[in-house]
This record gives C-alpha cells, structure tokens and sequence, in this order.
C-alpha cells in the first residue's frame, strides 16, 4: 500500500483514514507568516457518503486507499440486490439497494456501468452520462397546453419517474442525463439500426 505525501495532495485522490476509502473533493494549500505551510482538505467518506473536513501539516502523509474503477454490465435485481459482472474476468459483484441510491432508475439489463471496488468488494457504480429509454405510461397531454415550461411525471421502463415536457407521450423514447435526472430531448428507438 502506498502513501501520500502532502506534496502529493490534490484533488480525486483516493486515501485511507482508519480504515476507511475517502475522496478528496477540496484541497487548499495556505501558508501563514509564521510556522509550517497547512492542507485543508476536505474528504468524501466513500463507504457513507459523508464529508469529512481535516487540515494536514507539511510533512504529514496519508495512506493510498485500495480502491479500483471499472465497466461492468449489470445483469438484473434480485430483491434488494443488483448484481453487475466486470466485463474482463466476468467476475460478479453484488451491491444493496443503498449502494445504487436512486440510479436505478436509469439501470437497463446489459447496461455498462462504472463499478468502484474497496479491498474487492463493491461500494458504489455509477450509470453512463446519458441513457435512452421508454416512456411506460404518463397521462395525455391537455389539448392547449403546449408551453415549453410545462411538465408532467413520466414513468420510464425500468420503474423510475422522471419530470418531462407535457408533449412526451407513452411509447416515446427519451435521452435522460442521469447526473442531474433530467429530460434532454426524445429520440429514436436505440434498436433500430
């Protein structure tokens, strides 16, 4: 395991404190007029989803955290469970329902996502940027009622809501940014070639 020095201190480094995965989100480097430079920094927990605030002297280190990234495909859910397979060794991976938080609204079977690992076991993924799919059900838009501010929820394929433009029907396809939830525009059926 390897170890940071304060020098090496930046963002989206990946540290272990006690024990436990933390992403740097902040890092600020002040020098005051007497004493040693200062790191304030400020920590994702990765395990919790909490933020963590800590000043470091210069000299200090932290240690690397054991954390790897890859694409996996997420295969389906079975109850509270979503089980992925890395797409290189065909390993499966299983995370709770807390793990995937609100992303499975856009989890498609055969979908690659991005998988995080801590000492091998899975700890968060994250969906791709942009997903395509279709709109299950949503209620008729009102004749009249064609302003481009107005929306309506919408249910997708795969269970979730969404808020989308009242001119989106069922059976619509739509591109959805799954970093911010929204509506990006309706498209084409992605099957058809």
């Amino acid at each position: 395991m390897g170890v940071y020095q304060t020098s090496d201190f930046r963002k989206g480094l990946k540290v272990q404190i006690d024990g436990t995965p933390y992403l740097m989100v902040e890092m600020n480097f002040r020098k005051p007029g007497k004493g040693n430079a200062l790191y304030e920094c400020r920590l994702k927990n990765l395990l919790r989803n909490t933020m963590l605030d800590r000043t470091y002297r210069a000299g200090q280190t932290l240690e690397e955290a054991d954390v790897s990234e890859f694409t996996a495909q997420y295969l389906y859910r079975q109850g509270e469970a979503f089980v992925f397979m890395n797409n290189q060794d065909y390993e499966q991976y299983e995370l709770t329902a807390e793990q995937v938080g609100d992303n499975w609204i856009y989890l498609k079977e055969g979908m690659d996502c991005q998988l995080m690992v801590f000492n091998n076991q899975p700890i968060a993924m994250s969906p791709p940027n942009h997903v395509i799919l279709k709109v299950e059900y949503c209620e008729p838009a009102v004749k009249g009622n064609t302003a481009t501010n107005v929306t309506k929820p919408i249910k997708l394929e795969t269970g979730g809501e969404i808020q989308a433009p009242a001119f989106v029907g069922i059976g619509d396809w739509l591109r959805i940014d799954t970093r911010t939830g929204e509506y990006i525009e309706r498209t084409k059926d992605p099957n058809e070639a």
